[in-house]
C-alpha cells in the first residue's frame, strides 16, 4: 500500500501529461493556466517531503520516484521552452545535463553505501529553476510591463547554481568517485 507521501509524489509525476498538454493547447491564457499545473505540482514536493519526514513515512520507492519525479517536472518544462523559443536550447542540455551527473553520482554513493544528503546550494537551484520556469511560463507578468526581463534575469541565476551546486556537490564528495580505486 502506497502512503501519502508517495501517492503525493506519483500525483506530480502524473501532472506532468497535464501540463504539458495545456502548454501547447491553443486556448487564451493556457500559459498561465500550464504556469498554476506546474506551480501546484512543485509544490507538492516540498509537501510529500515533509508528510514522509513528519510521518516516518519515508521509503525506498520514495526515494527513488521523488527526485525522479521533479527532474521530470523541470526537463518537461524546459524542453518545451526550447519548443516555444522562450529558452535556448544550450541552457536546457547545461541543465540536464547535471541532473544525469549528479544522479549518476547518486548511484555510485549509493552502491558504496554512501548517503549524500542535499546541500543549500542544490535547493536554491531547484528554487531558482522554478521560479525562472513560472516566469518564463507567464511572459515574465508582470514585471514585462516595467521592462524588466527578470524571467531571463532568474534563468541565467538557475544556470549560475546549477553549475555551482553541480561542482560542489561532486568536490565535496570525491571521496565517493575514489572509494572503489586501489
Amino acid at each position: 500500500m502506497m502512503n501519502l507521501a508517495n501517492k503525493i509524489t506519483m500525483f506530480r509525476v502524473l501532472l506532468i501529461p497535464v501540463f504539458m498538454i495545456i502548454l501547447f493547447s491553443n486556448f487564451n491564457n493556457n500559459n498561465y493556466v500550464a504556469a498554476l499545473i506546474f506551480a501546484i505540482a512543485a509544490a507538492t514536493d516540498g509537501l510529500d517531503g515533509y508528510i514522509a519526514r513528519s510521518r516516518n513515512q519515508i521509503t525506498t520507492f520514495g526515494k527513488f520516484i521523488d527526485p525522479l519525479a521533479d527532474k521530470l517536472l523541470v526537463s518537461a518544462a524546459l524542453i518545451s521552452m526550447i519548443q516555444l523559443a522562450k529558452v535556448p536550447a544550450w541552457i536546457v542540455v547545461i541543465i540536464i545535463a547535471r541532473e544525469f551527473t549528479i544522479t549518476g553520482f547518486r548511484i555510485i554513493a549509493a552502491s558504496e553505501g554512501i548517503t549524500i544528503a542535499a546541500s543549500s546550494l542544490g535547493k536554491i537551484k531547484t528554487a531558482t529553476q522554478l521560479i525562472a520556469i513560472i516566469l518564463l511560463l507567464i511572459d515574465n507578468f508582470p514585471f514585462r510591463l516595467i521592462g524588466i526581463p527578470l524571467d531571463k534575469i532568474m534563468l541565467y541565476i538557475a544556470l549560475f547554481f546549477t553549475v555551482v551546486s553541480g561542482v560542489d556537490y561532486i568536490y565535496k564528495n570525491k571521496h565517493v568517485l575514489e572509494s572503489g580505486d586501489k
